[in-house]
C-alpha cells in the first residue's frame, strides 16, 4: 500500500473512532429545567414540568429540574450550570431572557433554551415562543359566553409584551361573541408567586362587576381562581387543565401541550439540529388545545371551533389593544 493511501486510511479510521467517542445518547446529555415556581401550581410551571416528563419518558433524556428560582438568582443559576458543564439549560418564562442573554456568551458549550423567550445570540441561545394571543382569544370566547354582566376580569403576572398580547386576545375574543360586552377589568400582580395578591385582585374585580375571571400568573393566578370560587363567579382555566377544580365554575381550560413542544425542541437538540433562533408555535403546530368541562354549552363549543378556524385561516388577525 502506498504511503498516501495508508495515511488516508488511518485518518478515516481515527475520525470514525473520534465520532463514536463524541456521539452521545439522549440519556448522556446533562440537562436541567429551571422553573420560577413550583411544579404543582396547576399552571405555567406544572405545564412545563409535563414537558420534562415527556422528554425523559419518550426521548430517554435525564433532564433534571429546579423549582422556585427567584429573579435575583437567575444569572447565578445559569452561571452555575454553565460552570458545571451542562449541555442544555432550559428556563420557563420570558422573565429569564435578560439573564440568559448576559450569561450564555460566557459558556458557549452550554445551550440556553428559554420557553417564551424572545432573544437569541445566533450561537447558543434559543427562544421558543407561543403565539399566546391565539390562546388568549379562545379563552376570551369562553369568557364572553359565560358573562352575564358583560364585565370580565383579566389578571396577568407582569405587563410584558407576551402577556399584553395574551390579555388583548382575551378581550377581543370576548367582544367577538357577546354584543352586550361592556369591558374588561385588567390588572397585574407584578408577581408569579403571590397568591394573596392574586386573590386581592380577583376580589377587586368581582367588586367592580366582573362575573368571569381569567388569570395567567402561575401561582398568583390560584389566588384569583379562589376569589372567583368564593364569590360564586365563573373562571376560565389557562395554560393547564384546571377544570377539575370546579367543573360547574370553569366551563373550560385553554391548555398548552408542552409535552409536544418539549419533545420537538429537545429532540432537535439531541439530534444536533436545534438552531439559536426564535421558534414560534401555536394552534397550527398543535400546541394549543381547549378542554371543555361538563358545564360547557354547545354554543361555547361551536364558537371556539369557529374561532380556531378563523385563527388558522388568518381571517382573525392578532388583536390590537393595550401596548
Amino acid at each position: 500500500m502506498k504511503l498516501g493511501k495508508l495515511i488516508v486510511v488511518v485518518l478515516v479510521a481515527v475520525l470514525a473512532m473520534t465520532g463514536s467517542v463524541e456521539a452521545k445518547e439522549a440519556k448522556d446529555y446533562k440537562a436541567v429545567l429551571v422553573l420560577p415556581g413550583p411544579i404543582n401550581d396547576q399552571s405555567w410551571n406544572a405545564t412545563n414540568y409535563s414537558g420534562l416528563l415527556a422528554c425523559n419518558e419518550q426521548l430517554g433524556t435525564n433532564i433534571e429540574y429546579i423549582e422556585n428560582v427567584q429573579q435575583s438568582d437567575f444569572e447565578s443559576t445559569f452561571r452555575n450550570y454553565g460552570e458545571r458543564g451542562y449541555d442544555l439549560v432550559i428556563a420557563a418564562g420570558t422573565q429569564f431572557d435578560n439573564a440568559a442573554e448576559t450569561i450564555a456568551p460566557m459558556y458557549e458549550g452550554t445551550h440556553y433554551l428559554i420557553v417564551n423567550g424572545a432573544k437569541t445570540n445566533g450561537k447558543n441561545l434559543t427562544g421558543v415562543t407561543i403565539r399566546e394571543w391565539e390562546s388568549g382569544y379562545l379563552a376570551g370566547v369562553l369568557a364572553g359566553l359565560s358573562t352575564e354582566s358583560g364585565i370580565i376580569g383579566e389578571m396577568g403576572g407582569f405587563p410584558n409584551p407576551l402577556m399584553i398580547d395574551t390579555l388583548n386576545g382575551v378581550t377581543a375574543g370576548a367582544k367577538s361573541v357577546n354584543p352586550n360586552f361592556k369591558k374588561a377589568i385588567r390588572a397585574y400582580a407584578n408577581s408569579w408567586s403571590d397568591i394573596a395578591k392574586g386573590k386581592e385582585i380577583g376580589v377587586s374585580m368581582v367588586e367592580g362587576g366582573a362575573d368571569v375571571l381569567f388569570a395567567y400568573a402561575n401561582q398568583a393566578g390560584l389566588g384569583t381562581l379562589t376569589a372567583a370560587q368564593e364569590a360564586g363567579k365563573k373562571f376560565i382555566g389557562f395554560a393547564s387543565n384546571q377544570n377539575d377544580t370546579d367543573p360547574a365554575m370553569i366551563p373550560g381550560s385553554v391548555i398548552y401541550k408542552y409535552d409536544q413542544l418539549y419533545l420537538y425542541v429537545v429532540g432537535e437538540f439531541v439530534k444536533g439540529a436545534l438552531k439559536a433562533d426564535i421558534v414560534t408555535s401555536g394552534l397550527s403546530e398543535g400546541i394549543i388545545e381547549v378542554i371543555f368541562s361538563e358545564s360547557a354549552t354547545q354554543e361555547m363549543k361551536d364558537a371556539v371551533a369557529k374561532a380556531q378556524e378563523g385563527i388558522l385561516s388568518g381571517s382573525i388577525p392578532k388583536p390590537e389593544g393595550e401596548e
